[in-house]
């Protein structure tokens, strides 16, 4: 088969005075991801979508949250790293298409930066990727601003 398709999702909860970072970039914030990396969720769910398109697991199978090799780790290093997994096993990436859900803050003024450092980790035109930021309304853990969470597919094809 020629192409694969790749779904991740990644949900962290949010702690006060922590910082929050999303698509490799800092966003201005009162709370951050509680996780044993930087918690990244969109990265997260973008790694996941890319190993799922090549048959190898998800991110905790690769790094795990046991490990202290991973504790604090910016995830941009852990989409490389999958990058090189996907390339190892005789995949391109296709494109990235992505989605963050999360109350507050307004993110729209960030996604321009998520999308050039996701594009840069992956090694990808900035053009073949999309992140797209929503509220939930109110409703759940990311309407009332106790979590974020993220989805991302994966076009990947072989070289």
């Amino acid at each position: 088969m020629k192409f694969r398709i790749g779904h991740g999702y990644d949900v962290h909860a949010l702690g006060g005075g922590l910082p929050l970072v999303l698509g490799g970039v800092h966003i201005a914030h009162t709370k951050g991801c509680i996780a044993h990396s930087d918690g990244d969720v969109l990265i997260h769910a973008v790694c996941d979508a890319l190993l799922g398109a090549v048959g190898e697991g998800d991110i905790g199978k690769h790094f795990p949250d046991t490990s202290d090799e991973f504790k604090g780790i910016d995830s941009r290093i852990l989409l490389q790293r999958v990058t090189s997994i996907v390339r190892d096993k005789g995949y391109a990436v296709g494109n990235i298409d992505s989605t963050i859900v999360m109350q507050r803050p307004k993110l729209r003024p960030y996604i321009d930066a998520m999308r050039a450092e996701i594009a840069k980790s992956v090694g990808i035109d900035v053009d073949a990727v999309s992140v797209k930021a929503t509220t939930s309304e109110h409703l759940g853990f990311e309407g009332e601003e106790r979590g974020v969470s993220a989805t991302a597919v994966a076009l990947v094809c072989k070289e």
